[in-house]
């Protein structure tokens, strides 16, 4: 599986960006997915995950109720939709997928990792 992040971009505090994931190589639709950021001198940490069906879905407790993570298996594509960014969300998202149904918050539980898209978030 190959994967595609793409949509970042430099947006002002308060805005909104709408990141994809785009796999290649084989279906995703049978994949638990999942988004991470890396930001400037820090660790990778979990953002969101999301089942293979969209039936269930998890945040990290900094993004709930901002970022929205949903997936259309029929375009074999994730989205995570992000609403009132702030200069701390300011990161490297990278898009993951797990060879299981469930979504999951740990790296080690993702299989495949796409290259990354650069959110700029400036106040």
């Amino acid at each position: 599986v190959q994967l595609q992040a793409s949509g970042g971009g430099l947006v002002q505090a308060g805005g909104s960006l709408r990141l994809s994931c785009a796999a290649s190589g084989r279906t995703i639709s049978y994949y638990g997915m999942g988004w991470f950021r890396q930001a400037p001198g820090k660790t990778r940490e979990f953002v969101s995950s999301i089942s293979w069906s969209g039936s269930s879905t998890s945040y990290a407790d900094s993004v709930k109720g901002r970022f929205t993570i949903s997936r259309d298996n029929a375009k074999n594509t994730v989205y995570l939709q992000m609403s009132s960014l702030k200069p701390e969300d300011t990161a490297v998202y990278y898009c993951a997928a797990r060879a299981d149904r469930g979504p999951a918050s740990q790296e080690n539980r993702y299989n495949y990792w796409g290259q990354g898209t650069e959110v700029t978030v400036s106040s």
